[in-house]
């Protein structure tokens, strides 16, 4: 368990970091002094690890944004071409407990739009495809059917390595892809012809705050069970540097590829390191990998998940199993509000991961659209960037699309926090959520840092 006494020069390291990440907590709870590392003689399973009390936070506010509380003026300019969207979200495969929430994002937000009367006058439209996972064709199928129903903005995918398999098709096309969940950061050089963009902030975040977070909660040593693509060793990345820098010492890296179905090997050579804490860098094989963990005495309260793998596991694990784990997810805490427009879009609604980046999409493609003043892809693009910063704060279509309309530049703020887009179409800044598992398996919010790239 980290000492009190230690804080200050942990917090030291942590503030060397310098990539703009606020920690909403600096030190760890206890007494006891750290456990030497490098003697291999602490292990997970009687290691302290005692993470800050929970204390979730306020979130990316949007009390300065424009509201729109009167009727949306007509669009000066219509179009012959209606606004046609398209989605390639998991419905099947190792991601698919993202898909719900996401294609709930996606309608709403298609709702919005035209209920404030749509594009350009006309209603904009979607059509939904499977993105399936990176062990099936299924996506480039998916794109082909979408992209010959003449779409003008792709949404999805919400795997790396799925996005990867499409987006020389989709953007090769003049179509936008515009992924609500892609983290890997090998799509900020991606030669995309300005065609790419995404309300997921890369991994150089994610896995900062994560690495960062371990090393706040006392753990000296950490081992990895990481997904052998570019989410999981882009994460890896990321993670390690980040608590290496802190003080900390990686132990063990094992990687496994889509599509494995045994782990033993992975985690004895992880256990064999005796860490500190575990990291789980996986999509839904956490759901074979965690009982293989706690059924060699590990704590849930040692083990580290991300935004492949934080889910809903009541139905998975006996009562207790992950009680004390923590998972952090890209993105402001879903709000009330939100959560009930979402549930009236689909009351089976259980998980909210990247709803918000799914929602802010199809505002952001809408508003675009209307400020290029055209449907097609190419031209709506060019005008993404300018439509989340430096004008007026507003977060819904109706609101911006009003002070469009009435001359006025925008800056959007969405539902996953603050939208400001470098040139290569990634979030500037982003929030990054911690949640922390019950005893039914069932994960609440924590706490959320902020950090620009």
């Amino acid at each position: 368990m980290f000492d009190l006494s230690q804080a200050a020069p942990r917090a030291a390291k942590l503030t060397a970091l310098g990539i703009g990440v606020a920690l909403l907590a600096t030190a760890c709870g206890g007494s006891s002094t750290p456990s030497q590392t490098g003697s291999g003689s602490s292990s997970a399973a009687s290691a302290g690890i005692s993470c800050p009390a929970p204390s979730a936070g306020a979130g990316a506010g949007n009390s300065q944004a424009a509201t729109n509380s009167g009727p949306v003026p007509p669009s000066t300019t219509t179009t012959s071409t209606p606004l046609k969207i398209g989605s390639l979200l998991p419905t099947t495969g190792s991601l698919a407990f993202l898909g719900p929430p996401e294609i709930a994002g996606v309608n709403l937000g298609i709702k919005e739009v035209n209920d404030a009367g749509g594009v350009l006058g006309a209603p904009v439209s979607v059509v939904h495809r499977d993105s399936g996972d990176t062990k099936t064709d299924i996506a480039t199928q998916s794109t082909t059917a979408l992209l010959g129903q003449g779409v003008s903005a792709i949404i999805g995918a919400a795997s790396s390595g799925v996005s990867k398999t499409v987006i020389n098709q989709i953007t090769g096309a003049g179509v936008i892809q515009f992924s609500p969940a892609n983290t890997s950061p090998d799509f900020t050089t991606w030669d995309d012809k300005g065609l790419y963009w995404r309300t997921a902030p890369s991994d150089v975040l994610q896995g900062k705050v994560l690495g960062n977070y371990m090393a706040t909660c006392g753990a000296q040593t950490v081992g990895m069970i990481v997904l052998n693509d570019a989410y999981g060793t882009g994460l890896q990345k990321n993670v390690k540097e980040a608590f290496e820098a802190a003080g900390g010492k990686v132990v063990a890296e094992e990687l496994f590829n889509e599509g494995d179905s045994q782990f033993s090997s992975q985690v004895d050579k992880v256990l064999a390191a005796k860490p500190d804490a575990i990291a789980l860098i996986t999509f839904d094989q956490a759901k074979s990998i965690v009982p293989l963990i706690t059924g060699k005495g590990i704590k849930p309260t040692q083990l580290f998940m991300v935004d492949g793998n934080t889910s809903d596991y009541s139905k998975d694990f006996q009562a207790g199993t992950l009680k004390g784990a923590q998972g952090t997810i890209p993105g402001t805490f879903a709000k009330d509000d939100f959560k009930k427009k979402l549930l009236a879009i689909d009351p089976a609604l259980k998980d909210y991961s990247y709803a918000g980046e799914s929602y802010d999409a199809v505002n952001l493609i809408s508003l675009a659209a209307e400020a290029a003043k055209s449907t097609k892809g190419t031209d709506i693009a060019a005008k993404l960037k300018e439509v989340s910063e430096g004008g007026e704060k507003c977060n819904s279509y109706a609101a911006c699309v009003t002070l469009l309309r009435q001359g006025k530049d925008i800056d959007y703020d969405g539902q996953s926090g603050p939208v400001t887009f470098s040139d290569a179409g990634d979030p500037t800044e982003a929030y990054i959520g911690i949640y922390e598992y019950q005893d039914d398996n069932t994960y609440k919010p924590v706490r959320e840092e902020f950090g620009k790239l």
